[in-house]
């Protein structure tokens, strides 16, 4: 493993590109969505390797405490889909805990491993190697009904802003009316430049301007991570609603 924060969780910064994340999803699908490219494959490769090699940062293996506290308070629908779950974990607890749970991520170790550890626990979560991107132009594959809520820890703040569009449209059709969305993501009081990108309260919120949108929630949360440096980390819990037509 990497002895620099920089090396381990990407680089991002508070520009307007992607870069790595504790998540599972490096952005872009090659041959996939409108914005995968030769840049978008080598990002898939390298979350990739993480998985191979064991070295993501992100990978804690448990689900974020932030993602337990709205399961515990009732704040997660019956079907679920995480986007960008990695090795599982979130998806395994939500699961356990009578949830409809499909969980996508474009690392086909990170897939192969929950799908693993779900046929080892006895558990019915799915797990499918995709890119959420995807959904936006109709190259998803058939993952069932919609879903009552859409998870993702780390996978907002790998989106470039020309991606963020492209994420309406796909939640557009996977949540239905009163769907919620529910993410954590790095928030822009994390110091320094390395890793992601920063993101504001004010980027969150102009990201759901359509009336389409509620953000009803933005508060301070933490990410943990399994770097010694940096244990914790500040960032945003947020939910959105897909307002009813």
């Amino acid at each position: 493993m990497s002895e620099h924060p920089e090396g381990l969780l990407g680089q991002g910064g508070s520009g307007g590109q992607s870069g790595g994340h504790p998540g599972g999803h490096p952005g872009g699908h090659p041959g996939g969505h409108p914005g995968g490219d030769q840049g978008a494959a080598a990002k898939h490769a390298g979350f990739q390797r993480s998985y191979e090699t064991g070295t993501a940062p992100w990978d804690i293996g448990r689900p974020q405490p932030a993602m337990v506290e709205l399961e515990v308070d009732g704040d997660i629908g019956h079907r679920v889909l995480e986007v960008g779950c990695g090795r599982g974990a979130l998806s395994l607890y939500l699961a356990e805990h009578g949830h409809d749970v499909v969980g996508v991520d474009v690392a086909p170790a990170a897939i192969e491993a929950a799908t693993r550890m779900a046929e080892e626990r006895g558990l019915r979560a799915r797990f499918v190697v995709a890119d959420v991107l995807c959904a936006a132009g109709g190259g998803f594959p058939d993952i069932g009904p919609a879903f009552d809520t859409v998870v993702d820890v780390g996978f907002f703040h790998s989106l470039s802003d020309g991606e963020r569009p492209q994420l309406l449209v796909a939640l557009d059709r996977l949540l239905p009316p009163g769907g919620v969305y529910r993410f954590l993501c790095f928030s822009d009081k994390v110091p320094g430049e390395w890793g992601p990108r920063r993101i504001s309260e004010r980027e969150i919120r102009e990201t759901f301007t359509s009336p389409d949108w509620n953000v009803f929630e933005v508060r301070e949360s933490r990410l943990e991570t399994n770097v010694e440096q940096m244990r914790e980390i500040p960032a945003w819990l947020v939910g959105v609603e897909r307002v009813a037509d």
